[in-house]
């Protein structure tokens, strides 16, 4: 084995060779004897002195351990603790929160309970928990109960906005705008393509169908259904709004105001860039409703029952703890928030009831029977919108882009783009579906749905 032979000058020296002893273990040699002597007899010193006494443990180890962890973490004593039980007050949420994932199970809050030997012997959990105990046996349950109560105006404020919200929905879909523009849009280019048959005349289809309209390709396959018909409104409205513009300047000229050397392309370009805006707010024009279609119907449905379940409980504390000999600190608090609470779930309650009653007529008015059928989710509408929303964004960015390179002919001048005319989606044009600005009709009258199983 090669050996490295390095000559080194005699040109550095270490200073704290105490510091190399004390970092890597290496005793010096030339340490004197009485040091030694000294070191010996301070180990033999520590060696010999009395072992700390054996704590005791009633909890698993583990859990043991995590509740001392847990305990360490908080900012206040056990006195404070012991107080605000016996007021009802005087804890943070989070300690609140932190306290309550430590709640002992019955059995070892019995066997806590049980213990008789020395109690400065236990471990730091079973210590806590045994003076706790000893002198409140209801401490958990009442932080529970005062965690709940920290909780509840968030739970109630994010139920009655879920409600605003769902409300809001409710009257944006029967609000007469761009969306419905879109969906008569949608009924003639589909009666167009089905004329001839059965359903070449239909007076509404199922909304389901909104999501097939990107499937649906021209014969050349450039363009889809979608496409064509969102550029259709959005031209439609560009017409309205120069048409209203120059009414001003020219009365009734309508499109002979534009000058001799405007070309077709250009009085379409400035239609779509005129309109383009107007259909890209549909989404801003439904924004509760697209916010509707993320709520879980059946969380929704469950939260107040479960709050109501909660104040029961409190209740029953309330009552067992007015009965006893413990102060009425902590029964004078919940009792007042008890109040306030059942008053308000009373009248969330009847709320919640109108406005899904508003959610079931703007669904069967969309999509008639759906929510009679067993498993439906009630909430279904707002996602379809949600989704057909999403492409329809889509679609107006890809315009845009197109917009901004060049003119470029519409799909009217382009021959054969699809199987299908031109729409006729001006204001003046009759409108076959039913006038949503009334209030919702019933089945017998029709709805937007139609009876057939094909889409249109």
């Amino acid at each position: 084995m090669d050996i490295c032979r390095v000559t080194f000058a005699n040109s550095f020296a270490f200073q704290r060779f105490d510091l190399m002893e004390a970092l890597f273990g290496y005793a010096a040699q030339n340490q004197k004897p009485t040091e030694e002597r000294s070191i010996s007899s301070s180990n033999s010193s520590t060696a010999s002195s009395p072992a700390p006494p054996a704590q005791v443990f009633i909890l698993d180890p583990r859990k043991s351990q995590n509740t001392a962890i847990v305990l360490k973490s908080l900012a206040i004593s056990r006195k404070e603790i012991l107080d605000a039980l016996q007021e009802g007050h005087g804890l943070s949420a989070d300690d609140l929160e932190k306290l309550s994932k430590i709640s002992p199970t019955p059995e070892e809050a019995a066997k806590i309970l049980q213990f008789d030997g020395n109690p400065t012997k236990l471990a730091d959990a079973e210590s806590f928990l045994y003076h706790i105990l000893k002198s409140i046996p209801s401490a958990f349950i009442r932080l529970n109960a005062m965690l709940f109560r920290s909780s509840y105006d968030p739970d109630i404020l994010h139920l009655k906005e879920s409600l605003q919200t769902l409300e809001l929905s409710c009257k944006e879909l029967r609000t007469r705008g761009i969306f419905l523009k879109l969906l008569e849009a949608i009924l003639k280019a589909g009666n167009r393509m089905n004329a001839g048959t059965a359903r070449g005349n239909a007076q509404g289809f199922k909304l389901s169908a909104l999501q097939k309209l990107s499937y649906v390709k021209s014969t050349d396959g450039k363009t889809t259904l979608l496409h064509f018909v969102v550029e259709q409104v959005i031209r439609s409205e560009g017409k309205r709004c120069a048409n209203n513009t120059r009414n001003h300047e020219i009365s009734g000229k309508g499109d002979e105001c534009w000058d001799s050397k405007t070309t077709k392309e250009d009085v379409d370009k400035e239609y779509l860039m005129l309109g383009l805006p107007i259909v890209e707010g549909l989404s801003m024009e439904l924004s509760n409703v697209k916010k509707a279609a993320t709520t879980e119907y059946e969380n929704f449905m469950g939260m107040c029952p479960a709050l109501t379940m909660r104040i029961h409980d409190i209740r029953q504390l309330v009552s067992r703890c007015g009965s006893s000999n413990e102060r009425s600190g902590f029964v004078r608090e919940m009792k007042g928030f008890l109040e306030e609470c059942e008053e308000e779930l009373k009248v969330v309650r009847e709320e919640q009831a109108r406005v899904m009653q508003l959610v079931k007529r703007t669904t069967e008015y969309y999509q008639a029977g759906a929510s009679i059928d067993k498993g439906t989710d009630p909430f279904q509408l707002f996602g379809i919108v949600k989704d057909f929303l999403a492409m329809v964004d889509r679609v107006c960015i890809d315009i845009s882009k197109k917009l901004q390179k060049k003119p470029w002919p519409t799909a009217i001048t382009s021959a054969g783009s699809l199987p299908l005319s031109p729409l006729a989606l001006s204001p003046k044009t009759p409108v076959k579906l039913q006038n949503l600005q009334s209030h919702f009709v019933s089945q017998e009258t029709g709805t937007l749905s139609s009876e057939s199983e094909d889409d249109f």
